[in-house]
C-alpha cells in the first residue's frame, strides 16, 4: 500500500532523503523512527504529494506521487505534526469543510461527518469552537480530518506529541483499530515506547539514509547484539556468583550486591536457560533469575549515532 523506491530529496547540499526503500502492507502499521532532522518529515510530505522528491518515486496503493497525484491524493489521509484551527468554526463544521474538500455530498457527506466524530469521540463536541478545544481533542480532530474521506493509506506524524498518558493510549487504540481494518499506516514518533505496543514493523532512519527496518527482533538479530539485562537473586555467596561469571565471555557489566548479580548477557533466550542450568549445577542456590530483553530504545541509541544534519 505504501512503497518507497530509493527515494532521494536534496535541499541544496543537505541531503535530508538519501535513496531510501521500503513497503508498508495492508493492515500494518510501519513506525518510522529517527532523531530531529533525520527526514521522517522529508519523506512523509513527498508522499502526501507536498513535496516532489529529487529522484527516486514513491507509490501509495501503486499509484506514483509523480505521475498521478489525485490519485495518491484520494487514498492517502494526512496528519501533520502541526496544523491550524479556524475561528469561529466549530467541530462539525470543521469537519464538513473537509468533507466538501474531498467533494463528498449530501448524505455521503453527512455521514462521513458523523462516522468520523463517533470513532474519535468528538460527537459529544460537535457544536464546540475548534479553537477552544484541549490539545487532546486537537489531535483527535485532526485525525478526524485525515480520515474524513476514508483513505486506505494513513500518514501520521507525531500524533501523540504533547499529550497526556490517558490521551496517547487512546490514540494508540484507535491507530490499532484503524489497522485492524485494513488501513496502512505509516507513523512518526519520538515516545519509542509507543511506537514498539502499536507497530508491527519499525524504519530507523538517520541523515536521510535508512539505517534498519524490521521488527524489533529483527533489528536485532540484523545488528549482532542481542542481550538482556538479566537479574539473578542467590541464598548466599553472590560474590562467589560473580566471579563464576566473570569467566563468561558472554557475560559484562557485571554488578555484585549483597545477595544479587546484575549483569548483560549477549544471547538468546535459549543461552539465558543453558546459563541458568550451568549456575544450578555449579552449587548456587537461585531463588530467582529474571532478564529484560532490548527495547525498541535500546535497539535505537545502538542503530543511530546521534548525528544530525
Amino acid at each position: 500500500m505504501i512503497e518507497l523506491r530509493h527515494l532521494h530529496r536534496y535541499f541544496g547540499d543537505t541531503r535530508a532523503v538519501e535513496d531510501v526503500s521500503f513497503l508498508v502492507r495492508r493492515g500494518e502499521v510501519f513506525g518510522y523512527i529517527g532523531p530531529n532532522g533525520a527526514g521522517k518529515t522529508t519523506s512523509m510530505r513527498v508522499l502526501a504529494t507536498l513535496d516532489l522528491p529529487t529522484a527516486g518515486d514513491a507509490l501509495v496503493d501503486g499509484f506514483s506521487v509523480l505521475n498521478d497525484p489525485d490519485r495518491v491524493r484520494r487514498r492517502l489521509g494526512f496528519m501533520p505534526d502541526y496544523y491550524g484551527t479556524y475561528s469561529n468554526v466549530n467541530v462539525r463544521e470543521y469537519l464538513d469543510f473537509f468533507a466538501r474538500a474531498y467533494q463528498l455530498r449530501q448524505r455521503d457527506r453527512l455521514d462521513a461527518v458523523d462516522r468520523v466524530m463517533t470513532f474519535t469521540g468528538l460527537d459529544v463536541l460537535a457544536d464546540k469552537p475548534t479553537d477552544g478545544l484541549s490539545k487532546g481533542m486537537k489531535q483527535r480532530l485532526c485525525l478526524g480530518r485525515s480520515l474524513i474521506h476514508d483513505p486506505a493509506v494513513l500518514v501520521l506524524d507525531e500524533p501523540a506529541a504533547g499529550l497526556d498518558p490517558r490521551a496517547r493510549i487512546e490514540v494508540r487504540r484507535m491507530i490499532r483499530t484503524l489497522a485492524d481494518e485494513g488501513k496502512a499506516i505509516l507513523i512518526s514518533s519520538h515516545i519509542l515506547t509507543e511506537l514498539a505496543e502499536v507497530c508491527d514493523v519499525v524504519g530507523i532512519i538517520e541523515r536521510g539514509q535508512l539505517l534498519a527496518v524490521g521488527s524489533v527482533e529483527d533489528i536485532q538479530q540484523q545488528s549482532r547484539r542481542q542481550r538482556s539485562t538479566v537479574e539473578v537473586r542467590v541464598l548466599d555467596d553472590a560474590a562467589a556468583l560473580g566471579a563464576w561469571l566473570a569467566e563468561n565471555a558472554d557475560v559484562s557489566g557485571l554488578n555484585v550486591n549483597s545477595d544479587s548479580v546484575r549483569f548483560i548477557h549477549a544471547g538468546d533466550l535459549q543461552a539465558e536457560a543453558d546459563l541458568l542450568r550451568s549456575m544450578i549445577e555449579a552449587g548456587f542456590r537461585v531463588v530467582a533469575f529474571g532478564s529484560r530483553q532490548q527495547t525498541l530504545e535500546d535497539v535505537f541509541m545502538h542503530v543511530t549515532e546521534g548525528l544530525i544534519q
